[in-house]
């Protein structure tokens, strides 16, 4: 099996690539990735199955040429970061709706089979009290630049294979953590931060819930879905994983060896999303699919692990991570 994963180098997609040598020895691995500030060759794994393409998913002679080659396309590449939507929301557009139609023309020239991995954040957000999840029927209502592409670009999937016949399916997951995350998000940054002896951030009273999932976990679902899923069917993954920021920033410092209350509160995020949640019930029905890593404490204290056995890895784009936050005034 031939498998293009595009943004490849990045925190997922790395991870997928990762886990599918693990897991599926007769696959062929190539990635496609632009290698910007959040792409990292470092990421991927040193083995002849997996090849490296330096290019940009908008990039439509090489998109055609790589996808004509390929049994299946994973496609992971996205601006992912709200803060950097909010700064500048232009390469949001360019990566995640230029790019995506880009590489659906190639996978619709040479009919191949694509799934698109997006977020839940399309959903919008729902209220601390409310009991309802996010589901496959629930209507787009994203919030930032970031969201909005991704809303964007989850139609256009869904328009080519109506219109085009495009063989895809699509999937929405809640937030990732594990290893090769960058360090501007949420978990990496504090935790990158008391590894510097500097005090963690948390945005506002911290009340924002989000619904966590290993990041392997995330991609055995992903390949749930390739192997069993139905074209043009969108599946939600969650784990079941509801924590808010401010329990998180606990378990962060808890687990670091930290007073409670080490920790700095800063300006919230603008339009900053109350709750996200998943119904990942098709997922798991459908599919047969379960999460493994049902206990977030003992998948933080990997992670936590991970960041400081690998300070190799994180090192060079703290610096200028925290002179971006510092510009912003979070």
């Amino acid at each position: 099996m031939k498998v293009l994963v595009t943004g490849g180098a990045g925190f997922i997609g790395s991870n997928f690539v990762h886990l599918t040598l693990r897991s599926r020895p007769e696959a062929a691995v190539t990635v496609l990735d632009s290698l910007t500030y959040a792409g990292n060759a470092a990421s991927l794994p040193d083995d002849e199955r997996v090849q490296l393409v330096k290019a940009d998913i908008v990039d439509a002679d090489t998109v055609d040429a790589l996808v004509a080659d390929a049994d299946v396309v994973v496609h992971f590449a996205a601006e992912s970061h709200n803060d950097n939507s909010l700064d500048d929301p232009t390469p949001f557009l360019h990566t995640n709706v230029i790019g995506t139609f880009t590489l659906l023309e190639a996978c619709r020239h040479h009919g191949t089979r694509l799934h698109h991995v997006s977020t839940d954040e399309v959903y919008g957000d729902l209220e601390l009290d409310d009991p309802d999840r996010f589901s496959p029927t629930t209507p787009y209502n994203p919030s930032s630049p970031y969201s909005a592409t991704k809303a964007s670009s989850d139609l256009l999937v869904r328009a080519w294979v109506r219109s085009f016949g495009v063989e895809a399916t699509l999937s929405n997951c809640s937030n990732n953590y594990g290893p090769r995350q960058h360090v501007e998000k949420f978990i990496p940054r504090q935790i990158t931060n008391i590894l510097d002896g500097q005090r963690p951030k948390l945005y506002g009273a911290g009340l924002n819930v989000r619904d966590w999932i290993h990041v392997d976990d995330h991609n055995a679902a992903v390949w749930a879905v390739i192997d069993g899923g139905r074209p043009g069917q969108t599946y939600l993954i969650g784990a079941d994983g509801e924590l808010d920021n401010r329990t998180v920033m606990a378990a962060i410092v808890r687990e670091m060896g930290l007073e409670p209350d080490a920790f700095d509160h800063v300006e919230d995020r603008p339009g900053h999303d109350l709750r996200y949640a998943i119904d990942a019930s098709r997922t798991r029905e459908e599919l047969g699919w379960s999460p493994r890593f049902n206990d977030f404490a003992a998948g933080l204290r990997d992670t936590i692990a991970w960041y400081r056995d690998n300070e190799w890895w994180w090192r060079p784009a703290k610096a200028a991570t925290e002179l971006r936050y510092e510009r912003i005034g979070r």
